[in-house]
């Protein structure tokens, strides 16, 4: 079986065939999904995909581009419904900062304050972090440490191979590897991959986005982590089912679901 981390099930592209993709994907061995908490504008919407499918789980966070919607109290509100697993997508990205230095610096602090509430959240309600990285390493991992973050741990999703996060595996945090890995252009994770412990793996899709190869420019959907086990066991010589249970046995200790 696989598990995929990190799909975007309450994404409006899987309006009108989301029965169909989690049919195919159970039919090619995806057996349980996760929906990340991305925008509250969406949350109730992964809740009620939770409710329908047994094998669906969601957590509940903001991600750093839509960090002017974080209510705190609204994702209280869901954080303790069953199926919740984890707070976020949280974390840092200063890839598509704006304006001047001044105006940038106010948006990594506005968004370091919204990540920071996010990681006493999950402390406090003891739900591992999903946490959003891009260009902002240093920054992340710095208030993951300051902040105690380890008390929960968490997953760095759609890991960005930086070596320098590498470290945050001896505080509880996983690597969410995607399609990015079967890129033709992605040396960068296929050398730093097997650096990762295997205890500390992690399958995703981050669907509808990422696609994989052979699918790419085509939406992205949970039935291609396939394709991204195939490679991991490929770069790392093990058996493709070692990778499924690895992997499928950390995402269930992860998130405590059975």
């Amino acid at each position: 079986m696989i598990v995929d981390t990190h799909a975007h099930l309450d994404d409006k592209r899987y309006d009108d065939d989301l029965e169909d993709v989690i049919t195919r994907a159970k039919d090619g061995g995806v057996g349980k999904f996760i929906i990340p908490g991305a925008d509250p504008k969406t949350l109730q919407k992964a809740v009620e995909i939770s409710q329908r499918y047994d094998d669906v789980y969601f957590g509940v966070g903001v991600h750093p581009y839509d960090m002017q919607n974080y209510n705190e109290a609204f994702l209280e509100s869901f954080i303790t419904h069953p199926k919740c697993v984890a707070v976020g997508e949280c974390g840092l990205d200063y890839y598509r900062l704006e304006g001047s230095e001044e105006d940038k610096e106010e948006q990594k602090q506005q968004q370091k304050e919204v990540f920071i509430a996010q990681i006493e959240l999950a402390k406090k309600y003891k739900k591992p972090l999903i946490v959003h990285i891009r260009d902002a390493s240093r920054d992340s991992k710095e208030l993951l440490l300051k902040y105690n973050a380890s008390e929960v741990g968490g997953v760095l999703h759609c890991f960005n191979a930086d070596e320098e996060l590498l470290s945050l595996s001896n505080e509880g945090f996983y690597f969410g590897i995607g399609g990015v890995v079967t890129f033709k252009n992605a040396k960068k994770l296929v050398n730093v991959l097997p650096k990762i412990p295997h205890a500390k793996l992690l399958i995703e899709t981050d669907a509808p986005y990422l696609t994989p190869t052979p699918h790419r420019g085509e939406r992205n959907e949970p039935l291609y982590t396939t394709f991204v086990a195939k490679k991991i066991s490929e770069l790392l010589e093990l058996e493709l089912s070692d990778i499924e249970k690895i992997t499928t046995e950390n995402a269930l200790k992860l998130f405590n679901i059975s």
